[in-house]
């Protein structure tokens, strides 16, 4: 199955806005923490190219997952009766990190077409393709049998 293209520009705006509703009841935390995350958004849309950009939007995109849990879990009007502006809000934040995993699907997908690849190297341990021994069998060009001489220093005389 293949992810359809969405534009960046879409998934920023539509935060923007959900997180703008959503800051009307919820503390700064949120509205600080998503924020940012959007402004590294901003920086991926500026920069097509980076792959910087697009994966720390990613990441900031998870986070945020995490922390509006947090957020809407104790921050959540809990008298009985929810003024309009209070249900409104908590709702558009709660719409908002229902379609964040969406969103991460969609940055993922174009993080993969920015040509990055999922490699987590902690030292001992290493998750992902390591190419740098790779070698294409469809190459048509033969390897010289021959070490390359003019790479070496000349070897010095007694």
């Amino acid at each position: 199955m293949e992810v359809p293209a969405v534009n960046l520009k879409a998934i920023v705006l539509v935060h923007w806005l959900l997180t703008t509703w959503g800051c009307w009841v919820l503390p700064n935390s949120y509205t600080w923490g998503n924020f940012t995350v959007l402004a590294v958004g901003v920086w991926a849309i500026a920069q097509r190219d980076s792959i910087d950009a697009i994966i720390m939007f990613l990441i900031g995109l998870l986070i945020t997952i995490l922390l509006d849990i947090i957020n809407i879990s104790l921050f959540y009007p809990r008298h009985s009766s929810l003024t309009d502006l209070e249900r409104f809000g908590s709702g558009m934040a709660i719409f908002s990190l229902l379609l964040k995993p969406l969103s991460c699907l969609f940055v993922y997908q174009m993080y993969r077409e920015r040509g990055g690849e999922y490699v987590v190297n902690l030292g001992f341990f290493s998750v992902g393709r390591d190419r740098s021994s790779y070698q294409s069998i469809d190459q048509h060009d033969a390897p010289c049998p021959y070490p390359d001489l003019d790479s070496k220093p000349a070897p010095h005389p007694f």
